[in-house]
This record gives structure tokens, sequence and C-alpha cells, in this order.
């Protein structure tokens, strides 16, 4: 279903494939938020944005769309898939729980591994015990205070593709869309 007009939502009652890397946001408040993951994912090639829980529902039917994610065409390479064990449905992937802990490795000295599937908590709390020992590592962005889930999921998918030399060089048939293009929104205006 990737690559087709519709981006690929699926319900609680599926048992997807999880596929590497990926993101999790465990029980997330804002559908704005999920939303701006979406965005991305797509903008950082991440295929899967998982999410648990009942507060950010995408009504199946209808709307099949979170706010931010429909201005921008690229996501809809990225499935979006509402489960609530989603660990569960991967195989040989390092789960990296992005939490404030006694034995989180800082952002700067983080070793990203290629298998990741970064797991992220909700904005008014923490990931929940059962999934935090599902995970393999633990990260922790090194900041005064916390950050917004969208900007903490931005921050670690640059680190990752810095540090990975991932998607930073541009190909020789390299187009920059017009959303992105300096020009086009005016940014050389006055010089």
């Amino acid at each position: 279903m990737r690559g087709t007009n519709k981006p690929l939502i699926i319900g609680k009652d599926y048992k997807p494939t999880g596929t590497v890397p990926s993101i999790v946001l465990t029980n997330p408040r804002f559908a704005y938020n999920v939303g701006m993951v979406v965005r991305l994912a797509s903008c950082y090639g991440i295929g899967q944005i998982w999410w648990t829980g009942d507060r950010v529902a995408c009504d199946l039917k209808n709307k099949k769309k979170l706010p931010r994610e429909e201005r921008m065409k690229g996501y809809k390479d990225v499935q979006m898939i509402q489960f609530d064990r989603p660990l569960e449905q991967f195989q040989n992937v390092v789960p990296v729980a992005v939490e404030l802990r006694p034995n989180s490795e800082r952002l700067q000295d983080f070793i990203h591994p290629e298998n990741a599937v970064y797991v992220f908590g909700p904005e008014d709390g923490s990931i929940s015990s059962d999934v935090l020992s599902q995970c393999h590592r633990f990260l922790v962005i090194p900041v005064r205070h916390c950050l917004n889930l969208a900007t903490a999921v931005a921050t670690v998918l640059w680190d990752r593709a810095v540090k990975l030399n991932i998607g930073l060089s541009e190909p020789a048939d390299y187009k920059m869309s017009s959303e992105t293009r300096p020009e086009e929104i005016g940014l050389f205006n006055n010089v």
C-alpha cells in the first residue's frame, strides 16, 4: 500500500509486522504531535509510526488524516499503525527508550543501532514499565527542560541521520520540494 494516494492506517485489531527503523509513541496525548511525527518520519525515511492508547485515534472511515501530515506529500510513504503491543511485532531489533533514567545514554554519546525502534513516552508522562522492560537501550536528550514530543523525535532523528550519514547527500537528480525551496518561501527576497 506504500506509494499509493492514501496512507496506510492500521487499526488495533490488525496484527502488523514491524520494519526498521521505526518510531513508537506510547499513549500520545495530542493528534497534532502524531501528525508532526509522521511528517518527520517522511523527511528522514522512517517507514512506520506506531502509537498506543486511545487518546489519539484516526477515523478510518472518514478522515484518514492527522493534523499537519496532510500538508506533506511524502507522508503517504509512512505507515501509521495504532496498536497496543507494537514491540511484539518486531524481530531482531534494538528497542531504544527515549526516557530520563539513571542508566540512559546521553544523545551526544549515543551510537544509533541501524535496526533501532525508538520508543517515546506521552507528552504528559513517562513510558510505562511494561514497555520499558522490553527496551534494550535508554537514551536521554540532555536539555534543561523536557521537550515537546515532536521536538524530541526530530532531535533524535536528526542525530541519527548525522551520525549514520543517512540521507544527507543530495543525489544528482535531487529535486527540492517547493515547500522547502528557499526562494519559493521568500527567504532571499531582501538579499
